[in-house]
Formats: structure tokens, sequence, C-alpha cells
């Protein structure tokens, strides 16, 4: 799964969600790992409803040299979604070949719970129409049985980095040594690993 054959190309990682769920600590993970080993980063958040829980997009990009910090539509290497209709809205994002990994989590949004709009019924095999190159994971229920819930956005990671050969496994284990608190470390690496693990059972 290559997606770099040197360091003069960019690759794109979007990151989506809602308010809570740790899209801007699983973006800065990201970022941290691609600095780690020398790429030129770039990142872009939008996150202002995220404290009610509206939706968060986080973007990273690096390369030898990133000029902008945007990812145009079509390109992103990796899209990773940690609730399951967020996805829909940035499938044009995801490029011909690129990895799409999505929590199987559902969070009604307030439209839907006040009747102003409908929540949209869509499973895994719906979801396989918008993208080829999927791994679903039932993240929240894996956090769970690894002690904590919040290890979700973590679990994801693992799985979209898979995709993102380039980025060693000590640069991983560096950036969440560095973006999460030491109590949590031990539980973030398992999560982690476990990602990774459930992505490759889906290759």
């Amino acid at each position: 799964m290559t997606t770099q054959s040197n360091k003069n190309d960019c690759t794109s990682v979007v990151l989506v969600g809602v308010g809570g769920q740790g899209i801007l600590l699983a973006s800065a993970v990201v970022a941290q790992a691609a600095l780690s080993v020398g790429y030129d980063v770039k990142t872009y958040e939008i996150h202002g409803m995220a404290q009610r829980g509206g939706s968060v997009v986080a973007q990273v990009r690096y390369g030898k040299k990133v000029d902008s910090p945007l990812v145009p539509k079509g390109e992103a290497t990796v899209l990773a979604s940690l609730e399951r209709t967020e996805a829909l809205r940035y499938t044009d994002y995801l490029a011909p070949n690129g990895l799409a990994v999505v929590s199987d989590q559902v969070i009604v949004p307030v439209t839907v719970s006040s009747g102003a709009a409908k929540y949209p019924e869509i499973d895994e095999e719906g979801l396989r129409k918008f993208f080829p190159n999927l791994v679903y994971v039932h993240a929240i229920d894996r956090a769970i049985e690894l002690g904590n819930a919040r290890a979700a956005n973590v679990i994801l990671l693992g799985a979209l980095s898979t995709k993102l050969d380039e980025l060693s496994d000590e640069a991983w284990t560096n950036a969440l040594q560095k973006c999460v608190k030491p109590k949590f470390i031990d539980l973030n690496l398992k999560a982690f690993a476990l990602g990774r693990e459930l992505a490759l059972k889906n290759v």
C-alpha cells in the first residue's frame, strides 16, 4: 500500500467526525508522525461547532514541500471518519485508489432529533458503494474492550496507518507519546496496534 515513491510526493489525510470524538488529537498525531521523519507538514481544521456536537474536519498534508494545507478534492490518500454518515459528506475528497476508514458509530445531530432532517440509513454495504477500498471498524466496541471508549480515534489511526507506509512504526509510537497524556500511553499504543490489525485483516 505504499503511497509515496519519494519525499517529493505529497500525502493528504482527511479526518472527520463530530465534536468530542478526538479528531483534532488524531490529526495532531498524524502531523507529528510525519514531522518526526523529516517531512514538511501543514494542517487545516474546521471545528467551529465542535462544542455542540457539530462536524469537525481536520486535514493533514505532508511531503518534501507542501504549499497549502488544503486537500484538493479527489486527492486524499486516506479519509477517516469516526461517525458513519460524516464520511458521506466528504466522499469527493478521496482519491480513486484512496482508503476510507469508517467507524460504525452513529451520532444523531440536533437537526435530526428535532425532526428538521432525517438521518441517512446506510450500513457497511451501502458505504462500500461510495468507498470500494473500505475498512469498516466497530471502533467504539473495540475501544470499550480495551478499557476506554475514547480510544476509538486511535483505533482508526492504527487502521489508516496501514496506507501510509512512509511513516514508520517508530514515528507513530513517538507521535503518540508526544500527543497523549502519559497515563494513557499504554492504552493508546494498544488501540493503535488493534486498529492496524483490523485493517490488515480487511486487505
